[in-house]
């Protein structure tokens, strides 16, 4: 096979998945890793596809696009900032947090009185309503800026955390479903809140109740990751039911 088809057949194999690993194209193709990883520097440097940790996104709209960050600030806004008004009632003094990049940890970091913690994001908006608290200490992730939810992504965000380890993560995302898990609108958005679960001790999870039921593009976690989720009242019972039974602590406000 001539390197030029190579290249096409990987590009609409990306389109077609959203997503692929190395390793499958290595498998598939019966060339090296390396070789798929050069194919596919080559095929990001000429826009056609996105690289990832450890295999490309499509640049296609073949993955759900983000939402932009003002439009998830006002949906379901009152719930919100109630759920970020419960989530710092778990925060302690001298805590070491981790807030991803969803509007919910937007009005955390807003709301968080003045107390030592350090406060690790790959937010912008977070890191900048954090900035004007002297006594909080923020460390924001490098990586590449995703543009809709203003956020840091991609390997070398991925990479800045692998030196870190919090006592508490709060995260969101754009479903939680009873057996798939949670997942999020892409594959670089989900890489991200993998890793931050992995160095986290306590993992809280906020989401409005409008989240149950869904699956996104993105697979993140099993529920199995998940200590605390804290939601809203509208909640259905029998989820809430089926959430506590896996032993998961569910607070709604």
């Amino acid at each position: 096979m001539l390197v030029a088809e190579r290249y096409e057949k990987i590009v609409g194999l990306v389109n077609q998945r959203g997503s692929i690993r190395v390793s499958e194209l290595s498998d598939i193709f019966q060339v090296t890793e390396e070789t798929i990883r050069r194919d596919l520097d080559r095929l990001e440097q000429a826009g056609r596809l996105r690289r990832s940790h450890g295999g490309a996104v499509s640049v296609k709209d073949g993955q759900q696009p983000e939402i932009p960050f003002f439009e998830r600030e006002i949906t379901y806004a009152e719930e919100k900032k109630r759920i970020a008004q419960a989530a710092i009632k778990r925060i302690d003094p001298n805590d070491r947090i981790l807030l991803d990049a969803s509007s919910t940890a937007w009005y955390m970091a807003s709301e968080v009185p003045d107390v030592p913690l350090t406060v690790l994001t790959n937010s912008i908006k977070v890191a900048t309503e954090l900035s004007g608290k002297e006594k909080i200490e923020v460390i924001s992730t490098g990586g590449i800026l995703a543009q809709r939810s203003l956020s840091f992504v991609g390997p070398l965000a991925e990479r800045s955390l692998d030196g870190y380890y919090v006592d508490k993560l709060f995260l969101s995302c754009k479903g939680v479903h009873l057996e798939r898990g949670i997942s999020e609108s892409n594959e670089l958005q989900a890489r991200m809140k993998e890793r931050m679960i992995g160095m986290a001790s306590e993992v809280i999870l906020l989401v409005d109740s409008s989240k149950f039921g869904q699956q996104s593009f993105t697979h993140v976690s099993d529920l199995s990751e998940i200590d605390v989720i804290i939601t809203d009242r509208r909640i259905a019972p029998e989820t809430l039911e089926q959430l506590q039974d896996r032993g998961i602590t569910v607070i709604t406000v």
